[in-house]
């Protein structure tokens, strides 16, 4: 693992949390940083993306308008802030960098297969 999640917990329906992600290793002026989402049995999806040089944010359909994502650049500090919380959003999140984006994180829907470092990843659970 190369970068380091934190902000993770219990977080009851509808309540707020803060993900973070200090990147290490290579770190480049633009890159793709995104946070993903695994549960057991299932791959891990991409929940919201950013690229490090200010030129676009994506989203998941099912986050829109909920999570936001944002950045430190002088701290290499990538933010994911979840309002409205669902128990569907419970997981493992995940962040993760590569040089570009995935094609598809325009149409809300990505993996990581193209993601080459990663964090170790940090719990988030929402209680109903």
């Amino acid at each position: 693992q190369v970068h380091l999640e934190s902000g993770g917990g219990t977080v009851q329906t509808g309540g707020s949390l803060k993900l973070s992600c200090t990147l290490s290793g290579s770190i480049y002026d633009n890159m793709c940083v995104s946070w993903f989402r695994q549960v057991p049995g299932q791959e891990r999806e991409g929940v919201a993306a950013l690229y490090t040089g200010g030129y676009g944010t994506y989203y998941a359909h099912s986050v829109k308008g909920r999570f936001t994502i944002s950045q430190d650049k002088d701290k290499n500090i990538v933010f994911l802030q979840m309002d409205t919380v669902r128990p569907e959003d419970t997981g493992m999140y995940f962040c993760a960098s590569a040089m570009l984006c995935p094609g598809d994180v325009a149409d809300g829907r990505w993996s990581g297969r193209i993601f080459t470092d990663w964090g170790q990843g940090t719990q988030v659970t929402v209680s109903s």
